[in-house]
């Protein structure tokens, strides 16, 4: 198993869709074989430039350990979700002693 680092902006939507919509990609990591080690919400954020026409956006990063499978679904599911607009996902590198 890899581990991942899984960044993504949702929509500044009502408080239950955003949990929604997290908890969606939280159960899709788990039924393709992923465990999240941590979560953590970063709440609304100004973006830097507007993105979809959004200028805030509510961030969430997931650290994974799962197969590259795992991160490949995670991709194609991001993509096609409206509510999501960007995501970033990327692999931990550990480093030996």
């Amino acid at each position: 198993m890899r581990k991942y680092e899984i960044v993504f902006i949702v929509r500044p939507l009502e408080e239950d869709a955003v949990n929604a919509v997290i908890e969606k990609f939280s159960k899709l990591i788990q039924a393709n074989g992923g465990k999240i080690v941590k979560e953590d919400r970063w709440g609304k954020k100004r973006l830097a430039y507007e993105i979809k026409k959004e200028v805030e956006g509510i961030y969430t990063i997931f650290y994974v350990e799962c197969e590259p499978a795992c991160v490949k679904e995670c991709t194609r599911v991001m993509k096609i979700t409206d509510e999501v607009i960007r995501h970033m996902i990327v692999r931990s590198e550990e480093k030996e002693a």
